[in-house]
């Protein structure tokens, strides 16, 4: 097997594929990794994917100038973000401003990136995605808009920022503010449909997804449940216990204090502000330039300060990657094998499991309301 980087160490950040002039470069799923194997048959050995690889070269991480916690003002952009709405204030004042905005949305059955200077378009941006995304195109569409002159916000993981950098080069980088999220890992989007194919559904058959609601999490297709709302379901119970994840997400070089990208966003998981205040969303915002804080400052956000050392305590990837559980090989075995993914995570997981067994019937007796 002729790699790009590292065996089982791609990020699928997909930035090889979008430089091969030959287009000799796949990105093979085995669901516990990602590959980005070479044609043989197609290379003609410029090395242009190995040497834009952020796995294979050093990436400038700088550490934060400012922290904060906060939400949007605006209490409709709020109440649509996972937590406090910051990403979408920051990408609202940005298109306002006259950039453009990239980042990722659920299309077709795929998580792919768009970019967009309409406002009217920004809503699709909105929540989290539990899963593996697919930033190919947008590398180029982003480096031919700054070649033009525009302003380009990017909002995404720390590798895709990372791989975005390198693309665009240096010269290109004073109209490119960017946006990485406090990452825990990405399973494989083959894990989420055979989740969904459990109950009769697929990634290209629903229109819409989310994966949480403020604090509660679970898988919603077109705006209903997978299982019951307001019950963790077994595919964010393995994504939340990291046993989902691919190879190169226990090792990541990103998940540490130090960041890619000009402004960090995250939940501000452990905050001392009134548990009503968390129940509405609360964002960890920090910055690490001051593009990133100038950018904040303009978003229309409410901002509180916040105790570093709280703030990474209580989001553990601000130290560490995830550390892989004992259980993950046999979780991989498990759903190669065919077994019903409830039943793997059951399995693993029996106390978890049957706590939102317990939650499900009390809903539905309608002697709790859960999460909803």
């Amino acid at each position: 097997m002729n790699t790009v980087c590292q065996a089982d160490l791609c990020t699928g950040c997909m930035a090889c594929m979008e430089v091969c002039p030959k287009d000799a470069i796949t990105i093979k799923d085995s669901l516990r990794a990602y590959n980005a194997e070479i044609d043989p048959v197609k290379c003609i050995g410029c090395n242009l994917c190995r040497k834009i690889c952020q796995n294979n070269r050093e990436t400038e991480l700088v550490k934060p100038i400012e922290w904060h916690q906060g939400w949007a003002e605006d209490e409709r952009v709020r109440a649509g973000g996972s937590s406090g709405g910051a990403a979408s204030a920051l990408m609202r004042a940005f298109v306002k401003a006259g950039g453009y905005v990239c980042s990722c949305l659920f299309r077709d059955g795929e998580f792919v990136f768009e970019t967009t200077h309409d406002e009217r378009e920004l809503d699709r941006f909105q929540g989290s995605k539990y899963v593996k995304s697919n930033p190919r195109g947008a590398y180029r569409r982003v480096k031919e808009l700054l070649q033009k002159g525009e302003k380009v916000l990017f909002i995404g993981l720390p590798c895709q920022v990372a791989a975005l950098k390198i693309f665009v080069g240096e010269k290109l980088q004073e109209n490119l503010y960017t946006v990485d999220l406090i990452c825990h890992g990405t399973p494989s989007p083959r894990l989420l449909e055979l989740f969904l194919r459990q109950y009769g559904r697929t990634l290209k058959d629903v229109k819409s997804i989310r994966f949480r609601v403020k604090t509660g999490f679970w898988v919603e297709t077109d705006e209903r449940g997978v299982g019951t709302p307001g019950v963790t379901d077994s595919y964010l119970i393995s994504f939340l216990n990291g046993i989902c994840y691919t190879e190169s997400c226990y090792c990541c070089r990103y998940a540490r204090t130090e960041r890619a990208a000009d402004i960090t966003l995250g939940d501000s998981w452990g905050t001392d502000l009134a548990a009503e205040e968390m129940r509405q969303g609360i964002s960890l915002i920090l910055c690490q330039t001051e593009k990133g804080v100038r950018l904040m400052h303009q978003a229309g956000l409410k901002l509180l300060d916040v105790d570093p050392d709280r703030a990474i305590r209580n989001n553990a990837q601000l130290q560490a990657p995830t550390e892989a559980p004992a259980e993950k090989e046999y979780f991989f075995q498990a759903v190669r094998s065919g077994k019903r993914y409830d039943r793997i995570v059951f399995r693993i997981y029996p106390k978890r499991s049957l706590k939102e067994t317990l939650k499900k019937f009390l809903i539905k007796m309608h002697l709790y309301r859960g999460g909803v």
